[in-house]
């Protein structure tokens, strides 16, 4: 029997081809429009966001300040995606480096895992804010707060980094079509020739004990909340405790729900769930989430409403 060869190639020569969401290429235009109004919306509300809470000093409380944290990691990650989606979308511009497509894939895992642990630090906020509501202001500190906005990137840091080791490790032998309009880890170590149980393992890994414990401190966090709340005799003063709790939990389904779904559709559901529905809600994820969560905290929290439009009116009469 004759040897079999395959080609191997440099990671570092290779070129990938991004072909947006397969199966529906005739709707990629109408799509990126779409995704074009929710990148601009998303970038301009939580850049205003930012700003309003740095400039406004009634806003520099723990709430607001991992709401900032929230609203930059929101930009982040939909600039880090949107761009080139739409680049293939309008442009047919599909080719991306691979050194390229590793940045990409780093820093989308790296703001998804450090927005994770932002809402369960704003879990925690609301769990002293509702549970030791005398001791709130000596617990969350503004250094306290800082801490853990170091924390949260230091960890996803920590998480994320292995990912390139783990792609550039793998033998790749010239295929190139990523059946997807980003870069990520799963995408990429499916083009490769040899095994990759390691990559697979240490990805469900991360999604179990970093994402999976987060929703599970969130969880109990909310639960405790609860209690604590339905302990209160007064009914006004249990839905004012409610209530101050609801924009985080519109975020945090937003956030959690698709990104879960993608990732079972992914692993368990790829005979059951055609894979452009799992393309489409995974390119809608990147920008849906970061255009409602400024007009969800701008609707549902009076602050931010009455500073926001203070803003509003010193620019028109200025004008």
């Amino acid at each position: 029997m004759a040897p079999s060869f395959h080609n191997h190639t440099n990671p570092q020569d290779m070129w990938y081809v991004l072909i947006g969401i397969p199966g529906m290429e005739d709707l990629h235009i109408w799509i990126s429009v779409s995704i074009c109004s929710m990148y601009t919306v998303a970038v301009i509300g939580n850049t205003f966001l930012i700003f309003l809470i740095m400039t406004e000093s009634s806003l520099h409380e723990p709430m607001y300040l991992f709401l900032s944290m929230l609203a930059l990691a929101d930009v982040l990650l939909s600039t880090a995606t949107a761009p080139k989606m739409l680049a293939i979308f309008w442009f047919h511009s599909t080719d991306i480096s691979f050194g390229s497509c590793v940045s990409q894939m780093f820093f989308i895992h790296f703001i998804f895992v450090a927005e994770s642990a932002i809402l369960l630090a704003m879990a925690f906020d609301r769990y002293v804010a509702i549970c030791y509501p005398l001791r709130y202001t000596t617990i969350l500190t503004s250094s306290f707060v800082g801490k853990i906005g170091i924390a949260a990137v230091v960890r996803s840091f920590i998480i994320c980094f292995p990912f390139i080791f783990l792609v550039y490790r793998l033998t790749y032998c010239g295929r190139n079509i990523i059946s997807h309009s980003y870069c990520e880890h799963m995408g990429i170590a499916r083009l490769a020739c040899d095994n990759i149980n390691v990559n697979i393992i240490y990805g469900l890994t991360v999604a179990l004990l970093s994402t999976g414990l987060d929703v599970v401190f969130i969880i109990m966090s909310y639960a405790t909340i609860l209690l604590t709340v339905f302990q209160i005799p007064s009914w006004a003063a249990r839905y004012k405790a409610l209530n101050t709790c609801g924009s985080h939990i519109c975020v945090i389904f937003m956030f959690y729900a698709p990104a879960f779904f993608s990732f079972f559709a992914h692993r368990f559901g790829g005979k059951t769930i055609p894979h452009h529905i799992h393309i489409l809600v995974a390119n809608f994820y990147v920008v849906v989430p970061p255009m409602l969560n400024p007009i969800i905290y701008g609707v549902k929290t009076k602050q931010i409403q009455d500073r926001a439009i203070l803003r509003f009116s010193a620019i028109s009469t200025c004008c």
